[in-house]
């Protein structure tokens, strides 16, 4: 199956960018502490229409929305 046009949408939202209305959270939010306020998190998705999966990160320095290609 090919993906779906909200998880295409869903790539290029920003960090702002609430998960779209298919995406379920899979396993534990991953907390990554370091000096205030260096911290992140990191929440793994996946879509129940397409099966694409996706982690959602507030690191400054990666991607908000990663889609995760097999």
């Amino acid at each position: 199956m090919s993906i779906c046009s909200l998880c295409e949408e869903q790539s290029k939202k920003s960090k702002n960018g609430k998960p779209h209305e298919y995406l379920r959270k899979v396993g534990e939010l991953r907390i990554f502490k370091g000096k205030s306020p260096r911290g992140f998190e990191e929440q793994d998705y996946q879509c129940l229409t397409c099966k694409e999966k996706f982690t959602h990160s507030t690191d400054k320095n990666d991607l908000p929305w990663t889609l995760w290609r097999g």
